[in-house]
């Protein structure tokens, strides 16, 4: 949890008691950040009103700036509630960093809630808007449930992720809206059994596994699952993304009943996402079933594997789009992409066997 937080609680710890609902008013973040908490005890947290970061840069001098609020090794943790989560990102996106950094030096914003360690989460029900970065954190956890939210910040606000995932198990998204300038959901190394459904995405980057095997790491991820999502107006659908270089897979994904509307790139496996190095994560056992709608361009399949690992067992099946670009035709692209297609326009005849 966030010190300031954890410190205003902590002060209220005497009067609590057993059974008792508990109001607590948090401190006042460099008198920026208003919070109105309602906690009740063996439940969880209630978020009625605002959480609001503060306006300046300055105000974080003295604070670690990687992350706002964050919760660590709290299982069965319940956050529900109407209320709102504001980063007032706008004064990190233009440069993230806090002091003047030497050239050739990035630095990155605070994400805007962390869970990390946190089994058995329950989030449901807030507005999360205009992080500083990310918006939601998802590391290390295993069982937890998110739905109901809703999450925006402008389609030009850099790094502002919506959900990312990333040492985690048994996480199911559900029922939210997701509008940022990156990916609606990102889920990234050590993932497993990911279920993503009824997710509305745009603007934004579209759902993405990656990337992976960044700067030669080895990564895994299986058993991630997208059903039921509409993608409006992103730069990219359903992505597969990887550094060259990496070792490790990206296996048993499956992207279902998915509605597109002018999206760009709707469908792509990308290797190249930053080319260096011979080796590469296997990707396998990867299916597209019921994928309809429009693409703003006319590479609308785009299936971009390894030249020496390469994919195997990519499966398209009864998907149709269609590009809106005036005169062009929807075509496929693959390279060193080996699966089957049924029912697909435009045909994947360059899959290989």
């Amino acid at each position: 949890m966030d010190s300031c937080l954890q410190s205003s609680i902590k002060k209220s710890r005497p009067h609590y008691t057993s059974k008792e609902d508990i109001l607590t008013e948090a401190c006042d973040f460099q008198r920026s950040l208003q919070v109105l908490l309602y906690i009740r005890l063996g439940k969880g947290l209630q978020i009625s009103g605002n959480i609001v970061a503060p306006n300046s840069k300055l105000a974080w001098k003295g604070y670690h700036i990687n992350r706002w609020l964050t919760f660590t090794n709290v299982n069965g943790l319940m956050i529900i509630g109407s209320g709102t989560i504001d980063g007032r990102g706008s004064a990190w996106w233009p440069q993230p960093c806090l002091y003047k950094v030497p050239k050739g030096v990035t630095c990155k914003g605070p994400t805007a809630l962390t869970f990390d360690k946190c089994n058995h989460l329950v989030l449901k029900g807030l507005r999360h808007i205009n992080s500083q970065r990310n918006h939601i954190a998802i590391s290390n956890c295993k069982d937890a449930t998110i739905s109901n939210l809703h999450i925006s910040a402008p389609s030009t606000s850099p790094n502002t992720d919506g959900i990312d995932i990333s040492d985690s198990s048994n996480i199911q998204i559900s029922n939210s809206s997701i509008g940022t300038g990156d990916d609606c959901i990102a889920v990234s190394s050590g993932s497993a059994n990911i279920n993503i459904t009824g997710i509305t995405c745009g603007p934004g980057h579209g759902i993405s596994i990656g990337a992976l095997g960044v700067h030669g790491e080895n990564d895994t991820v299986e058993e991630v699952h997208v059903r039921n999502c509409t993608f409006k107006g992103t730069m990219t659908g359903v992505r597969i993304k990887t550094w060259q270089g990496g070792v490790g897979y990206a296996r048993k994904i499956s992207f279902e009943k998915i509605r597109l509307i002018q999206a760009d790139s709707p469908i792509i496996i990308d290797q190249y996402y930053c080319p260096s190095g011979t080796s590469a994560i296997k990707i396998s056992d990867v299916s597209y079933s019921s994928i309809v709608g429009t693409s703003t361009t006319d590479k609308v399949i785009n299936l971009s594997c390894d030249q020496n690992v390469g994919c195997s067992n990519i499966q398209l099946h009864n998907v149709y789009i269609e590009s809106t670009v005036p005169g062009k035709k929807a075509y496929s692209y693959c390279f060193n992409a080996h699966g089957k297609y049924t029912h697909t326009r435009p045909v994947v005849n360059c899959l290989l066997p």
